[in-house]
């Protein structure tokens, strides 16, 4: 499975099996996090056979069996939440080429308890839990392409392929907040007011990036 592919397969999934994550799954996850890591300064660590941050929470659907999760983590600068939204779905879609689930968690779960898993100084920004899906994720309703661009003459194919790849990308409360626009050949990326807007803007921008095959300017 290719990343574009793994945008195509990727639901949000918060029933997990207790199947371990082991062996090559688990030495090809582990490197992938350090590259990222070594690619964005962020500090990215994956816990594993640890309940006590998500156990008993319910996030549109309660959680079964989460017992391994990706922390995101770094220094408090001002692109902390982009970077983490950026490289978090890298992994994100990263596992879904493994075979491994996952779901994005920015809010709703027990953020004293991991923070004392981190070195002092760390900014958390939020977790994503991981695993093997005990039950399948489900497609999420999407805004259409007009509901989301604003564009300036004739647009590209590698423009509305990559609006179509963000379509399909997480966000919080799938409200889809962001705003794509094309003027003068330049495509940039907005996110709109909301919770977790920063986190949202560098998901839709790695989404975005993967359907493109180019770069855009996140503002």
């Amino acid at each position: 499975m290719t990343i574009r592919e793994a945008i195509d397969a990727r639901h949000s999934v918060r029933a997990y099996t207790k199947r371990p994550i082991d062996g090559e799954i688990l030495t090809a996850l582990q490197e992938e996090i350090a590259r990222c890591n070594a690619e964005s300064g962020l500090s990215v660590r994956l816990f594993l056979n640890d309940p006590s941050a998500i156990k008993g929470l319910w996030a549109y659907g309660a959680f079964e069996n989460a017992d391994n999760y990706i922390a995101l983590s770094g220094k408090d600068t001002d692109d902390l939440y982009r970077l983490a939204g950026y490289r978090g779905e890298r992994l994100v879609l990263f596992a879904e080429t493994l075979g491994l689930s996952t779901c994005w968690i920015a809010g709703s779960y027990k953020k004293g308890r991991v923070r004392k898993l981190l070195p002092e100084g760390e900014e958390l920004a939020a977790i994503i839990s991981i695993g093997y899906a005990a039950k399948p994720g489900k497609p999420h309703k999407s805004k259409t392409y007009e509901q989301v661009t604003e564009t300036e003459g004739p647009v590209p194919d590698w423009f509305r392929a990559g609006v179509e790849a963000a379509l399909l990308a997480p966000t919080a409360i799938n409200q889809q907040r962001f705003r794509f626009r094309l003027a003068n050949g330049k495509a940039t990326v907005k996110a709109l007011s909301g919770p977790y807007a920063r986190i949202d803007l560098g998901i839709v921008q790695y989404h975005f990036e993967i359907g493109a095959g180019q770069p855009i300017e996140a503002e």
